[in-house]
């Protein structure tokens, strides 16, 4: 199934963004440290990609309340995660990043995780 157009968008966003110095300063959407002039700190690769999973996921709680037919992985890839196992088979890390109730839906976005 092909991603909304908002699915796209929040994605290709996530994934143009450099993550690794988010943590030491505030950036504007879309930044990209090779075309900047203030040096910081930087993140390494995993700790990189973590970040950029955790953005992932909590878009993808509101992208899939509001639309339950997201295909989570398929988001997670277009935003620059990866989303499968070591088999290449999709991996449940990427479901056991969302809250859903016992039925499966997403839960409400703000919500504690009670299931």
């Amino acid at each position: 199934m092909a991603l909304t157009a908002l699915a796209r968008q929040f994605a290709a966003e996530i994934n143009k963004h450099d993550w690794s110095d988010a943590p030491y300063r505030t950036d504007r959407a879309g930044h990209d440290r090779t075309s900047d002039t203030q040096a910081s700190q930087q993140l390494d690769d995993a700790q990189t990609n973590a970040l950029r999973m955790n953005v992932m996921w909590v878009t993808a709680q509101v992208l899939g309340y509001q639309d339950p037919s997201l295909e989570l992985h398929e988001f997670a890839e277009a935003c620059g995660v990866y989303a499968y196992d070591s088999r290449g088979e999709k991996s449940g890390w990427i479901t056991s990043g969302v809250r859903r109730d016992d039925k499966g839906h997403y839960a409400t976005p703000g919500t504690p995780d009670l299931y």
